[in-house]
């Protein structure tokens, strides 16, 4: 017996680096050494404080049992308390904050709560590809916005047809950036927000590499605006913040008839984390940052190990300021799932095409820096060989 698919998901397919997970697979199981410079999965461990609250916490008896929907109010406050020290905004932890089960969860869910079959989407390209699939789910139709190099991949409001931004009814933005690495000023955000209130659309912002900044870089946040609370919804993450990706901890803060929704979604479709989860993401939250940083200096080597091998490829890649990744153009006269599919199969080193991020990222590939520094000096030393060889 078989059972077809609902309409909304039949022409679905499977998510890029899960494929690319089982096809690493197979080349290590046929005796290949591959050395993973694909996904953003951070490689180093949370802070032994973070760990010793989980342990002390989950020891507890009492621990055991169903937490609140959307995160105890211990988590929403420490939440708002580390907007209030990062970004001077205040939020109320009671309306404005809501914990997620991974930002990812409330990317897909705010897609559902906001749009009905037939609103219009306005999502970057290249971008993250849960904005589209999932606002796809929604019955929406997504229209893209180009991120283009001579614009520092920065989303041209101006670019945006009148008519598009009038049937707008959400607008995603992702600084810094994935995956091409840009940040995007103040002032952008500023621009952003004049745009959500001259077309009365909500902005989703979303924001798990705020945290991961090189060479003195902050990154701020779009409710710095002022005003900004009416128009958006920002999303952001443990995962990468904190080297705590596995334990699915997030947040969505901002306007509060968009949290009650999420909310509200997430009570019908999920329960909260394990507490000692919660607990030990309040102590990642409040607790001394200076490891985040010292952490940070250690991507910022790898970033100039990378820098200094592409460059000798000759290739020109766009070092970022923040965020986990390079985004490099492939070689002339290549596209970039051939370049990277050859390089896989040849020299054992796993990277994304860009055309997977959207077809304005044609012809890019983007490199991790989530990979020891030992083994991404032996990944560039194989591909300064392999591309000076084609």
């Amino acid at each position: 017996m078989t059972f077809a698919p609902a309409d909304r998901i039949a022409s679905l397919k499977p998510y890029f680096f899960a494929h690319l997970g089982k096809r690493v697979a197979d080349l290590e199981r046929s005796g290949m050494d591959v050395i993973r410079m694909d996904i953003g999965s951070p490689d180093l461990p949370p802070a032994p404080f973070i760990i010793e609250a989980l342990v002390e916490r989950a020891s507890q008896p009492t621990t055991h049992g169903y937490t609140a929907f959307g995160g105890t109010p211990a988590y929403r406050e420490a939440v708002a308390e580390y907007y209030g020290r990062r970004f001077g905004v205040e939020l109320d932890p009671r309306k404005n904050v809501v914990g997620l089960i991974g930002s990812k969860e409330g990317i897909f869910t705010i897609n559902q709560v906001i749009l009905n079959p037939g609103d219009t989407v306005l999502v970057p390209d290249p971008g993250y590809g849960t904005y589209s699939i999932s606002a796809e789910i929604a019955g929406a139709e997504v229209v893209t916005m180009p991120l283009l190099a001579e614009n520092g991949f920065l989303v041209d409001f101006s670019a945006i047809p009148e008519e598009v931004a009038r049937r707008a009814k959400l607008l995603w933005l992702n600084y810094p950036n994935n995956p091409t690495g840009a940040v995007a000023p103040l002032d952008f955000f500023v621009e952003a927000v004049g745009f959500a209130r001259k077309y009365d659309l909500l902005l989703a912002h979303d924001t798990p590499y705020i945290d991961i900044c090189y060479n003195g870089y902050r990154a701020p946040s779009l409710l710095q605006v002022p005003g900004a609370l009416d128009y958006t919804v920002e999303f952001n993450s443990l995962s990468k913040a904190y080297n705590m990706a596995g334990w699915r901890l997030g947040m969505a803060v901002g306007n509060p008839d968009v949290i009650g929704y999420i909310e509200t979604y997430k009570s019908q479709k999920d329960t909260a984390h394990f507490e000692p989860i919660l607990y030990a993401g309040i102590h990642a939250l409040t607790g001394d940052q200076a490891w985040t940083q010292e952490r940070n200096a250690v991507y910022e080597r790898r970033l100039l190990i990378i820098r200094d091998a592409l460059e000798a490829m000759g290739l020109n890649p766009n070092i970022p300021q923040a965020a986990l990744y390079t985004w490099t153009p492939v070689p002339d006269g290549m596209d970039d799932v051939t370049f990277c599919d050859w390089m896989l199969k040849e020299i054992g080193v796993s990277t994304t095409p860009g055309s997977v991020f959207g077809p304005t990222g044609r012809n890019y590939f983007r490199m991790s820096i989530c990979t020891p520094e030992d083994r991404t000096r032996e990944a560039m030393a194989r591909m300064v060989g392999w591309v000076k060889s084609l």
